[in-house]
């Protein structure tokens, strides 16, 4: 009993499937990727040596459209060749109904039509063109890409140096309405802080993303920065993040494991007031008691000014370097790949197409690579960590500024209690 198999990819849409478990003693596997050179082949075989059995995975395969399947289904059959399609329950052997077959055929024609799209969709990726909808709030589109929307990119412009200043979403969205009267949610605020359109690149529904396809909202190096911001955030309780004090969200007790709230403290017909760094839920009793808000933050600067150019020091620089060198050269060298395929095209070695498929899945590897590299902590952190070590730097700075640079480098302050007294631990994100 002879078996061979057929597959078929479409490289728009499918990766190669590789080995494939038919679970039947194939003696030969005809495959094709892109073009159907090999189904010619093995039609032409069959001709002169009829296996007993085909199998495929889908009858699809067999052709671009209902036509072409069903001639050379029946072709195969008249040879007598058994079409198995084993993700389609088809056998050809079997009595089927003339209505089963038509069923299927009528599945396969709507399948083909939906491929079409796709493969629509996925010629504008390797051309590097936006994916189909409405172009983002300060982008128009253009023929192939993108464009500055003149009107519109200032107010995104404005919202991203908001949030790269202060550091809070919350506040950046407030501002936005206040200055520009543009009203958008928290959650629009923050899809716009990750959308790789603003950064110069083109993100596509299968999550791959190309590089530098059009002009940027924000640079590189701004873009790193929110990411970091984002992360910072994301660590802290709810709503602390644009909280107005500086200390918000990073105290905790670390006697009853509660974080602390500024609490805000006047008194009757005065206009002073006194805050307060309290536990939100103490399980003591009695509760932890509440500690004056410019002590701690006193403490804090000090403790700062003191450990952190402890901690720089203490990172592996020349580790850090290695990785960051041996990601810019990967880079690198998947960038001198691509100039060497128009080389390939001229000469016949690569047809057009395929030269738009390998360029297309370099470029996703050097947008991952980058995006790899950009996670990496700032190379000049051990000057940052120097400058801001000065007790002055920071009491030169609002509130709100303090509160940018105090979650650029510290992931929390530990209240240690000792007694009727209290010391503070610094933990620095690195």
């Amino acid at each position: 009993m002879k078996i061979i198999a057929y597959i078929y990819t479409d490289p728009l849409l499918d990766a190669s499937p590789g080995e494939i478990n038919w679970e039947w003693d194939v003696e030969r596997v005809y495959e094709d990727l892109g073009k159907r050179s090999q189904l010619v082949k093995l039609l032409t075989d069959c001709q002169t040596e009829p296996p007993d059995y085909l199998i495929m995975r889908h009858l699809s395969e067999l052709g671009d459209n209902v036509e072409e399947v069903s001639d050379r289904l029946n072709q195969l059959e008249a040879m007598g060749v058994r079409v198995i399609a084993t993700e389609q329950a088809y056998n050809s052997g079997t009595d089927h109904l003339r209505a089963d077959l038509l069923k299927l055929l009528q599945e396969i024609q709507l399948q083909q039509r939906s491929n079409r799209i796709r493969q629509g969709h996925a010629r504008n990726r390797l051309d590097a063109a936006p994916p189909p909808g409405k172009a983002p709030y300060g982008y128009r589109r253009g023929k192939e890409k993108y464009i500055i929307d003149r009107t519109t990119a200032p107010v995104v412009k404005d919202f991203f140096e908001h949030f790269l200043l202060y550091g809070s979403l919350r506040g950046s969205v407030r501002y936005l309405g206040k200055k520009y009267g543009k009203k958008i949610s928290v959650t629009t605020g923050k899809r716009w802080l990750t959308n790789p359109v603003y950064r110069g690149d083109t993100a596509y529904h299968n999550g791959e993303i190309i590089s530098d396809t059009h002009i940027a909202v924000i640079s590189r190096d701004e873009a790193a920065q929110i990411d970091r911001l984002l992360r910072r955030n994301s660590r802290l309780p709810s709503r602390t993040a644009s909280a107005p004090r500086s200390l918000a969200g990073l105290v905790v007790c670390q006697q009853c494991q509660s974080h602390m709230t500024v609490t805000r403290v006047t008194q009757r017909h005065q206009d002073q007031e006194y805050l307060y760094l309290r536990p939100i839920n103490c399980p003591q009793h009695p509760k932890c008691r509440a500690i004056a808000y410019q002590e701690i933050l006193e403490r804090t600067i000090a403790k700062v000014c003191c450990d952190l150019p402890l901690a720089v020091a203490g990172i592996n620089f020349p580790q850090l370097n290695t990785v960051k060198n041996s990601l810019k050269e990967a880079i690198a060298t998947q960038q001198e790949i691509l100039q060497k395929l128009p080389n390939l095209v001229e000469t016949g070695i690569l047809d057009p197409e395929t030269a738009k498929l390998r360029a297309y899945k370099l470029h996703t590897e050097i947008s991952a690579l980058q995006a790899k590299l950009a996670t990496l902590p700032p190379v000049n952190l051990l000057s940052v960590a120097q400058a801001v070590s000065i007790p002055q730097f920071w009491l030169d700075l609002s509130e709100a500024e303090r509160r940018f640079y105090f979650r650029e480098f510290i992931s929390q302050i530990a209240i240690i209690r000792q007694n009727q007294d209290w010391d503070l631990q610094v933990i620095f994100i690195f």
